[in-house]
């Protein structure tokens, strides 16, 4: 598996220190949380400040490492609420041309509050850093859920498929593209709902029919049009759910291949085969092939109707979607959580290093890095934290 959610963080205990002035570039975001908060509360304060540093909060473990640095699993010192912090080190960002990415992922996670997505805390910064503070869910990676029991019976698998349906559909409204939709990047909570988390490959300001060339996501469940350059849009990712759902059903992707060439060639020009043939009933197979048309144009979503078409399949009729929009359909799995702060459910190649690993000092290099590029980017919610 990889890292939680991100595959761009760093977490660093002293980087606040003598950098006040560095730290007021940041200029507090007046934006307020919006609705549907999900029900299960955590800790029930309310941001007792406008701004937020690296200070405010105890690190307690490392929970995912990708390019950029490290997720931590952190505690608010005002009102012991836990989080998971990322951080992104503003340098390589720069070097590596993704402060775009970064400023997407930032406004995704402002502007889009929903049940099954993961919300956007704090946001602040250092001289040579970015923070994202998010709730943290503690039922770890589905990823790690699907490599545990091999595949998923049909009604777990349903509806994980109709809670990540709700919330790429909701970010579609919004017009953002998420196309990063793997199991890596689907976390539960600790109820055993699933949260969409890592918005670093969000396209925002997608209206229908808009295309990127953008090449980007991961290998097993990109789209043929993002393979071939050909231009994408919201259709990238109705593949990458159809794409799932054959995994969550049958175990592996559908166009597997351990050599990436072969895997790519297979997504362009392979015909769609239902391997084990026993673990597909007709109506999943029938969703499966209409989200996997590999012409864009044909594929079940990419219409004016969006994620609505999906939800109209005959595969999705055992599901209320009132209900599921209010959290009201009890999932058959709830992880096993013994506390707030229980990281069993994620990789203990992280979870097990030293903490002293992960927090060191700016660089003077990186002391001297300039703050511009980021104006804007903190950001407290204005709703009740915690809320998990």
């Amino acid at each position: 598996g990889q890292s939680l959610p991100s595959s761009k963080v760093e977490a660093d205990e002293n980087d606040s220190e003598g950098d006040d002035e560095l730290r007021e570039l940041a200029q507090d975001s007046s934006a307020s949380a919006g609705a549907s908060e999900p029900s299960m509360k955590v800790g029930g304060a309310f941001a007792k400040k406008g701004k937020y540093s690296v200070d405010d909060f105890t690190i307690i473990r490392v929970l995912g490492k990708g390019a950029f640095g490290k997720v931590m699993l952190v505690r608010l010192k005002e009102d012991q609420v836990i989080y998971a912090m990322k951080s992104l080190n503003k340098q390589q960002l720069r070097e590596k041309g993704e402060v775009t990415h970064t400023k997407t992922e930032r406004k995704a996670l402002e502007d889009t509050h929903h049940p099954y997505l993961v919300h956007l805390r704090f946001a602040f910064q250092s001289a040579a850093k970015l923070y994202l503070v998010m709730d943290y869910c503690n039922g770890g990676e589905l990823f790690y859920h699907l490599k545990t029991a091999g595949r998923f019976d049909e009604p777990r698998a349903r509806l994980y498929a109709s809670e990540i349906l709700s919330a790429l559909t909701h970010l579609h409204s919004r017009k953002i593209v998420y196309r990063d939709l793997k199991p890596e990047n689907v976390l539960l909570d600790a109820e055993g709902h699933v949260r969409i988390t890592d918005f670093g490959l969000a396209k925002d300001a997608m209206e229908l029919g808009d295309k990127t060339h953008t090449f980007c996501g991961t290998p097993d469940y990109l789209a043929p049009e993002i393979i071939k350059g050909s231009g994408h849009g919201r259709g990238v990712d109705w593949w990458s759910l159809g794409t799932m759902i054959y995994e969550m059903l049958g175990g592996l992707p559908p166009f597997y291949s351990e050599n990436f060439n072969i895997m790519y060639d297979q997504i362009l020009h392979a015909e769609l085969k239902f391997k084990p043939p026993e673990c597909f009933k007709p109506d999943a197979m029938k969703l499966i092939s209409e989200m996997l048309q590999k012409d864009p144009a044909k594929r079940l979503g990419s219409g004016d109707g969006d994620g609505e078409d999906i939800k109209a399949m005959a595969w999705f009729a055992p599901i209320d979607w009132a209900k599921l929009e209010k959290r009201e359909i009890k999932p058959s799995f709830v992880p096993n959580v013994k506390s707030e702060t229980d990281t069993s459910n994620f990789d203990e190649e992280f979870t097990s290093q030293a903490i002293e690993d992960s927090v060191a000092p700016d660089s003077l290099l990186n002391r001297n890095a300039k703050s511009e590029h980021f104006e804007g980017f903190t950001y407290v919610d204005k709703g009740p934290l915690g809320i998990s």
